[in-house]
């Protein structure tokens, strides 16, 4: 059962390789509690269909495609958005749509979302997040 879903930013920290404390997390942790959502993968492919010439990015994303779970949307996930973005929307801290999803995602499948991205952070109640570019 995975326990982390790792953000679009994460994935990419990880594929580049910087910082190198992504890589490194990831290699010590058994990909089988490693996901990430359907939302990474959409935004993921998004970059590569943006940028055809990219050869070498696009053999490190499908490498990595192949390599993890990617979790379907479901009415649990739907519902977690909902609640999550009306009570986001009433304390005037909302997050862009794609971002909104992730997090609603994460939060329905009880997982920790990874991620450096800083706006995941103004959300109430408090999530589980991790930033494993900031490990040493």
């Amino acid at each position: 059962m995975p326990r982390f879903m790792l953000d679009t930013n994460m994935v990419g920290h990880a594929l580049r390789g910087a910082p190198p404390s992504v890589r490194d997390r990831l290699r010590r942790i058994p990909m089988a509690q490693v996901c990430i959502s359907c939302i990474t993968e959409a935004e993921l492919l998004l970059g590569l269909a943006l940028k055809p010439e990219a050869t070498k990015m696009a053999e490190l994303v499908n490498q990595f495609l192949l390599g993890v779970t990617s979790l379907p949307w479901d009415s649990a996930a739907a519902q977690a958005y909902a609640g999550l973005s009306a009570f986001s929307r009433r304390r005037g801290k909302r997050l862009a749509a794609m971002d909104m999803l992730l997090a609603a995602h994460a939060l329905s499948s009880g997982m920790i979302l990874v991620t450096s991205d800083h706006s995941f952070r103004n959300l109430r109640p408090r999530r589980p997040l991790a930033d494993w570019s900031k490990l040493r």
